[in-house]
């Protein structure tokens, strides 16, 4: 792997981590970049267009088809998509985070994910190991996903929560912590859009 394939982040920069298999990519997806960057204070976004899911059963779309649609979707000065994952051949968060840590040993990372995900957050491979070594930021709608609160990270992980109300000191300080930020959400999903045939004109941008 050249060190030119790989996104420039600038020592000290807050960049935050968004990863998923983006089949396909989504306003969804945009909203909830946006969201968490304004509210957890972040210098810029990293889409992390995963190569497969370990979670799911069928495979995604080609990553290069994956890629393209997300770069046409996402445009945003400080929003960068890449493939990192299959750069550095690392499929678990886990492992990514790690050698991101490696790679960038002067920047701070932040993993962005929605409620749903905390609510199985426990499911994941070396769940506790992501929670020790990046902050974690939570993107919700308004009163909703108690499961997410409720979740065994979310119990296990409780006193190192930053409370909502000043979430942009997630990326100031040292893992473990995490944050719930409520914040409306756009209604739709890649597996609405699977199920409707339209992986088109929803990928598109507005």
């Amino acid at each position: 792997m050249l060190r030119s394939q790989i996104p420039y982040a600038r020592p000290g920069q807050v960049i935050g981590l968004f990863g998923g298999s983006f089949d396909p990519p989504h306003q969804g997806h945009v909203h909830v970049t946006l969201e968490a960057m304004k509210a957890f204070g972040l210098d810029r976004v990293w889409w992390l267009v995963s190569p497969g899911n370990p979670l799911k059963v069928q495979g995604p779309a080609p990553l290069t088809r994956r890629m393209a649609a997300s770069r046409a979707l996402m445009l945003h000065p400080r929003v960068e998509v890449t493939d990192i994952e299959a750069l550095t051949e690392t499929r678990a968060t886990a492992d990514t985070l790690a050698e991101l840590r490696r790679l960038y040993p002067k920047v701070k990372f932040v993993w962005i994910m929605g409620a749903d995900n905390l609510a199985q957050f426990h499911k994941w491979k070396d769940w506790r190991r992501i929670m020790d070594s990046v902050p974690v930021g939570v993107i919700a709608r308004p009163g909703d996903r108690i499961s997410a609160r409720m979740s065994p990270a979310a119990r296990l992980y409780a006193r190192y929560r930053i409370d909502g109300q000043a979430p942009r000191l997630l990326g100031r300080v040292d893992a473990p912590a995490w944050c719930f930020v409520n914040v409306p959400m756009v209604e739709v999903s890649s597996s609405q859009i699977r199920e409707r045939g339209g992986w088109g004109a929803e990928v598109l941008p507005e």
